[in-house]
């Protein structure tokens, strides 16, 4: 019976110390780490590799519930594979523990995820406001407005070289091959 940690953390910018601390202190042997969005492959990597480690007897921690996934489905299904092993779960924040099977933990279970679900989606939400008021969707500024890929065109069938137009408008022959259209 082993006390096996896990910690994750959403980006590569963010630390686990704090994390790791909390599941060091209650006496886990082992943590698994993964520090990547949740769609990255490395945290389904090491939440693969904590799966294949645990044994029946064993009992997971985590500081929240919400470090087992990104969505209330992803966090059911772990909690789903580990009683099926026989390895109870600890969520050490929200004082959840599985190793109690009355109603009113399963319930308890079922309802933090759907919280933590929630959260992410706010987060999703209030990111995608914040880039429609901002205007910035991310990537790379585009070089020339509208009209000048208009005008581009215009001179290009005129027998304007894009050369000399990339020289005009200040960028390169790529850009004004990519304004009309052409891939080369």
């Amino acid at each position: 019976m082993s006390k096996i940690g896990f910690a994750r953390v959403s980006t590569s910018a963010q630390d686990l110390t704090v994390q790791k601390d909390a599941l060091e202190s209650v006496g886990c042997e082992k943590i698994f780490s993964g520090k990547h969005s949740g769609k990255a492959d490395t945290n389904k990597l090491a939440l693969d590799e904590l799966l294949d480690y645990v044994r029946n007897g064993d009992t997971v921690y985590v500081t929240k519930m919400d470090r087992l996934g990104r969505s209330l489905t992803q966090v059911l299904t772990t909690l789903d594979l580990l009683k099926e092993r026989g390895v109870t779960f600890v969520a050490i924040d929200q004082n959840i523990n599985t190793m109690n099977e009355d109603a009113m933990s399963k319930a308890m279970v079922q309802l933090l995820g759907m919280f933590a679900e929630m959260e992410r989606n706010f987060i999703v939400s209030r990111t995608t406001e914040g880039k429609i008021a901002s205007g910035n969707f991310g990537g790379r500024k585009r070089l020339l407005t509208d009209e000048q890929e208009k005008e581009i065109n215009i001179l290009l069938e005129a027998g304007e070289s894009q050369n000399k137009l990339a020289k005009k408008f200040g960028v390169s022959r790529v850009t004004i091959a990519r304004a009309c259209g052409y891939s080369k």
